[in-house]
């Protein structure tokens, strides 16, 4: 484990992150606030030509908010990164609301990307040619983005008719005509050879054309119960029922929204994001959950 500064410039503010990766050393526990996680501080990266794995946060979430994920796949062979998205993570909410955060997301996971294949020290151990993301919630609309998706803001949540939220439209205001400047911003980036999306933001997503462009082999996990704006199941629903490709598309029994955060630490299991539906496991889904997100990039992102 190895945390990175991605450094701000003209495309973007700095960023930082995270990074697993396979280690010849056995994991120590290593505490990170409230959390204990087993990790190598800096360990060598072991191996050569290894596919690189992007993780994308949700609303107000944090680059350690899927670490099991990202400790599932290290020890499968990838290099991880989860990023804190600029002004819009659990420590800095400053510009988490409007469409700005929106349109720089996909933004963030390219500069990302682009950090990792030429300025990251050990560039030359990772293939170019096998990358995938995973995103949950926001994550999960980031990377439909990436995968050329072009999003109809005229739906977003009730969070962007606040008047403060900055760049949101009015609810009164009419859908933007195409091709929309805003969507011209938009950033996709087609080096992304395989997806997992998990309770994606959905509802800006609900027509053939808004995903028309969407190609990539794409795994998608929904909750049964729901509970996460703009990610209701029947969203999701609609979602599946309108990509031209289907993906593998997976329902959780009993899952909430948040049941897709890795587990809490004891201490703080009021949170709401660690309160899941009785009867609900989230220790024993994660296992599950962590080996069919592995295989399916194991799939598509074989040498």
């Amino acid at each position: 484990m190895k945390y990175l500064h991605i450094p701000g410039g003209q495309d973007g503010p700095p960023i930082d992150a995270v990074m697993w990766s396979p280690c010849a050393k056995a994991p120590e526990h290593v505490q990170i606030r409230a959390l204990t996680i087993p990790a190598v501080p800096d360990c060598p990266i072991a191996g050569e030509s290894l596919p690189l794995v992007i993780i994308s946060h949700g609303y107000g979430g944090w680059y350690l908010g899927h670490h099991d994920t990202a400790e599932a796949l290290a020890d499968s062979g990838f290099v991880v990164v989860a990023i804190n998205h600029p002004y819009a993570n659990y420590a800095d909410m400053s510009r988490a609301n409007g469409l700005s955060v929106l349109i720089a997301r996909p933004a963030d996971i390219k500069r990302t990307i682009d950090f990792m294949l030429t300025d990251f020290r050990d560039s030359a151990r990772i293939d170019p040619q096998r990358i995938g993301f995973y995103g949950f919630s926001q994550g999960g609309y980031t990377g439909l983005v990436l995968a050329g998706a072009n999003p109809d803001f005229s739906k977003l949540p009730s969070r962007c008719a606040d008047p403060k939220a900055v760049g949101c439209p009015q609810t009164s205001q009419a859908r933007p005509p195409r091709p929309s400047p805003i969507l011209q911003t938009l950033t996709h980036d087609h080096r992304i050879r395989a997806m997992v999306v998990a309770e994606p933001l959905s509802i800006v997503f609900q027509t053939t054309d808004s995903v028309k462009d969407v190609t990539v082999p794409l795994q998608v996990w929904g909750s049964e119960l729901g509970g996460g704006g703009g990610a209701s199941p029947e969203d999701v629903a609609t979602l599946i029922h309108v990509l031209p490709k289907k993906p593998d598309f997976r329902i959780v029994p009993k899952a909430v929204h948040m049941s897709f955060l890795t587990m809490c630490p004891k201490i703080d299991t009021s949170s709401q994001a660690c309160i899941d539906a009785p009867g609900f496991d989230r220790a024993a889904f994660h296992r599950t959950f962590n080996a069919e997100v592995v295989a399916f990039f194991q799939r598509n992102l074989g040498e």
